[in-house]
């Protein structure tokens, strides 16, 4: 478990354990692209080697697409494109070379249908769209699969921070901004965090051998297109 927030990382641990399994917990900052080498070798010596790897980062602050400081485009395109193929990179020959791997990465719903008022993610998250279906038939014959999961909107911090960024434009309440956004998901609700571990898992697991250069919604139905 990495994160930014070491505090964050030490509690998933220790709730992965406290289950019943094995769980290194370490700060990281994916920005620092310097650091990858050396977390990776922490990871495969406290752990072992890596068969699965879930690729999420942070989201980029709320913004327009246009209008933005070219410094901000290339520290998040840094944080969330650069590090996740840096970092697959460094996992896949050994995936390759053991004939079974799994690259998860998360983007979000708003690689199918653009969300207002986040250009940056809008824009660097499809990029991994097309990375991932590109690396699929690339590593597909090595047994490893590479597969991107589209969250809708997940009861997570995330989602919270955005909906009381909205508020605060819009002057209105959260409560309000919930509502709203939850009359548009056909479920009628947000996901829990949960459902959209149970999708990652199984295409973590040997059942999801033949999905590969897919995307999958985790939406509640969200996105309106087929």
């Amino acid at each position: 478990m990495a994160d930014k927030d070491a505090q964050a990382a030490a509690s998933t641990a220790a709730a992965i354990t406290e289950a019943g399994g094995r769980a290194l917990d370490m700060a990281w900052d994916l920005a620092d692209l310097d650091c990858i080498d050396d977390r990776m070798v922490r990871i495969e010596r406290g752990l072992g080697p890596i068969d699965i790897l879930v690729n999420n980062t942070g989201g980029p602050p709320p913004t327009t697409a246009h209008g933005q400081a070219l410094d901000l485009w290339r520290r998040h395109f840094e944080a969330m494109v650069l590090s996740v193929i840096a970092v697959t990179d460094r996992a896949l020959p050994g995936m390759r070379a053991r004939g079974f791997g799994r690259v998860i990465t998360s983007a979000s719903s708003g690689v199918v249908a653009p969300i207002a008022n986040l250009g940056l993610s809008n824009a660097l998250r499809l990029s991994l769209v097309g990375w991932s279906k590109t690396l699929a038939r690339e590593v597909g014959r090595d047994g490893v699969t590479c597969n991107v999961v589209l969250p809708g909107r997940i009861a997570t911090q995330r989602i919270r921070f955005l909906d009381a960024q909205k508020a605060e434009r819009e002057g209105r309440t959260v409560e309000a901004v919930a509502a709203e956004s939850t009359g548009a998901i056909p479920l009628g609700r947000y996901g829990e965090p949960r459902e959209y571990a149970d999708a990652v898992a199984f295409l973590a697991s040997p059942r999801a051998g033949y999905i590969t250069g897919s995307t999958l919604r985790v939406d509640g139905g969200l996105i309106a297109s087929i």
